[in-house]
């Protein structure tokens, strides 16, 4: 948003205090959790999702998901520059025919 009207004021809320940044992943990730945020603009945000019922105006937002997968590698990038953790869930020992269990 570099060079938006809107990017000063981004910065200061932004930093105005602590942020706790994820990564989600799985099948329809990105539409599956901008549907849980809500819209944009809190006063178009659908009821029950977290704009909806907990965010103010404007760019205050709340929370910020990635529009799509190009956006996400680039946000990932941006705040995980180590890369991400690896993980296994436990449930795919059982789930997948070729890691279950003898």
């Amino acid at each position: 948003h570099k060079g938006k009207f809107f990017y000063d004021d981004l910065v200061k809320v932004i930093t105005a205090s602590p942020v706790v940044a994820a990564v989600v992943e799985g099948p329809n990730a990105i539409a599956v959790v901008r549907s849980m945020v809500g819209s944009t603009r809190p006063q178009e945000a659908t009821e029950g999702s977290i704009r909806g019922d907990y965010a103010l105006v404007g760019l205050r937002n709340l929370v910020h998901a990635s529009d799509a997968p190009e956006t996400a590698a680039a946000e990932i990038k941006l705040w995980f520059p180590d890369g991400v953790v690896e993980y296994t869930r436990d449930i795919d020992r059982w789930t997948s025919e070729d890691k279950a269990p003898s």
